[in-house]
Formats: structure tokens, sequence, C-alpha cells
């Protein structure tokens, strides 16, 4: 059996394997079960935390992405400019193009003198090119996203405080656009540039939240826009989600403090063949060349790196909770 009936074999043995997590990873009944009573207790309940929490699920869920699409694009390039409008950095869709196709050079030229493998080489490098940039620009997404959702309830208690002493809406949004800092600050400041403008204040706020793509500002806009409809006090709701937002925040916190120690041990456990892998090979290169020119060492080395990512994704999925 040559290298490339041995891939083929592995291939088709992964995609078995994909095809019957699919299958086997249905909704549990005892799970959807608990969520339409859960449905129910929001529904009927006369709390009013537990129906801004029930809206607050529902906007989460009606805000998650599909596919490729970020909310607001119609292809891939507009949700790659999207993604990196998020990041706050002034990044253009040509600089990380740039960007991607020197990293994939640089690292294809330095696989390729060390190990004179090309097709080696170019996939490493292609690879890295392509996952690097993405993989930096998700990580600026997320750091911005935090600072933006640990001031958010601060901005929402200063419009509470705004509209009991008697301020418009729009007056105390361009109080917090002034009064706090960071992204919350910069993004009501466009809020309320787009309102002097002439955008109404729905489309300003709708329009920030299909940029931000945070379910928190987006609950928040729905909260706006309803009030403005129906009416009633919209000082008091504000209030109580303010006071939900500050404890899905701690729950988070609670959630990463119990689950650090079996993040820490999966990111040792998955980074230490690698680098002990890279370590011998740029120390003694021919210790384990047979990994680049040996068919059965080629077939070992692949099949025990899809067996690594297979476990890395089964405790990543262990320690991932959706609140």
């Amino acid at each position: 059996m040559n290298i490339l009936q041995l891939l083929l074999f592995g291939g088709g043995l992964m995609a078995l394997m994909v095809i019957g997590y699919a299958l086997l990873n249905g909704p549990s009944p005892a799970k959807e079960g608990q969520r339409r009573l859960n449905q129910l207790r929001y529904r009927h309940s006369e709390s009013t935390d537990a129906k801004v929490e029930s809206q607050l699920k529902k906007a989460i869920a009606a805000r998650r992405p599909k596919m490729h699409k970020v909310a607001g694009s119609t292809s891939r390039m507009e949700a790659l400019a999207m993604r990196l409008d998020r990041t706050g950095k002034p990044w253009t869709i040509t600089q990380y193009f740039y960007a991607s196709l020197g990293i994939a050079l640089a690292v294809t030229v330095i696989v390729y003198l060390r190990s004179g493998a090309p097709l080696l080489s170019l996939g490493v490098g292609l690879l890295i090119g392509a996952g690097l940039p993405h993989l930096i620009v998700g990580w600026f997404i997320k750091k911005r996203t935090n600072a933006f959702n640990t001031k958010f309830p601060d901005a929402i208690e200063l419009l509470v405080r705004g509209l009991r002493s008697g301020l418009p809406v729009t007056e105390t949004l361009a109080v917090v656009a002034t009064e706090i800092p960071g992204p919350v600050g910069i993004e009501f400041k466009g809020i309320v540039e787009r309102i002097k403008i002439g955008r109404t204040m729905e489309e300003s706020l709708q329009e920030t939240a299909d940029r931000l793509g945070i379910p928190e500002f987006n609950f928040f806009c729905i909260t706006l826009a309803i009030q403005r409809e129906t009416g009633g006090n919209l000082a008091e709701t504000l209030s109580n989600l303010a006071d939900v937002l500050r404890k899905r925040a701690q729950m988070k916190l609670k959630i990463r403090a119990m689950s650090s120690e079996s993040k820490a041990s999966a990111y040792i456990v998955g980074a230490l063949p690698f680098i002990v892998f890279a370590m011998i090979w740029w120390i003694n290169p021919g210790y384990i060349g047979g990994f680049f020119e040996d068919d059965r060492l080629i077939v070992a080395g692949l099949g025990g790196m899809v067996w690594m990512s297979i476990g890395g994704f089964i405790m990543a999925k262990m320690v991932s909770f959706e609140i």
C-alpha cells in the first residue's frame, strides 16, 4: 500500500467519523424538554428580571452568524471587512492579504531551507499564512468585545441616571459618548454623530449593532426600539438590563476560573509534542528526517496530528459553556 492509498484510507475513515458524530450528536430529549419548560417559566413569570433574561437569550440566538457571513454582510469580502472593522484598528483588506502573503512566503522559505521538501513547505506556508492572520484578527475582536462588555453596564446605568433626571434619550447618548472611555464611548459617539446628520436613532443603533455583532448591544437596541413604540418605564427596563449583564459577566468569570486548570492542561498537552518536534528538528534535522521522506512515518505523523486534533476538539467542547 503506497502513500496515496494510505492517505485516501485515512481521509475516508475521518469522513466516516465526522458523519457518525453528526448523526449521533442530535438534540437530547431531556435538554429539549428542559428548554421548553424554561420558555414557559419565562413567558408566564411576573419577574422583570426573568423577562429580561428571556429576551436576552432570544437576542443571542438570533444574532448567531450563519456559515461564513457576518450579520449585515452579503459576501466573504464584506464579511472580512466587517471583521477588520470590529478590531478597532485601521486595517484594510489589502493590508490583510499582503500580510497573509508575506507570512506564507516567509514560512515556506524557512521550512524549505530546513527540510528540502517543496510540497511540505508550500503546504505549511499556506496553512500558517492563512490561519495566523485570521487568529490575530479574532484575538483583537475578542479583546475589544470584552472591553466593550466590561464598560457597557456602566454606560447603561449612566443612561438610566440621565433618564431619571429628565434628559431625553439622545442627550443621554451624547453624555455616554463623552463620559465612558474605550470602545463604548467610541461607538456611542458614532451613534450620536449619525443622529445629528439626520439618521433616526433606530437606524443608527442598528447599524452599530450590525458592525459590532455583540448580543448585549443588540438587545439594548431592541429595548430602545420597543420602548419608543409602546411606551413604558425605560429607565427601569435599562436598569434591569444592566443588572442582567453584570450577572452574566460574573457567571462567565466563574466558569473561566473553574475551567482554567483544564484549559491549561489541554494547552500544555497539545503544544508539547509540536514544541519537542520543532526543537529536535532544529537541532538535529537528520534524526527525525524520516518523517519527511519515509511513507510510513509520514502516515504515522499525519495520523498522530489527526488524533491530537480530535482530542483537542473534545477538550474544547468539554470546557465550552453557553451563558
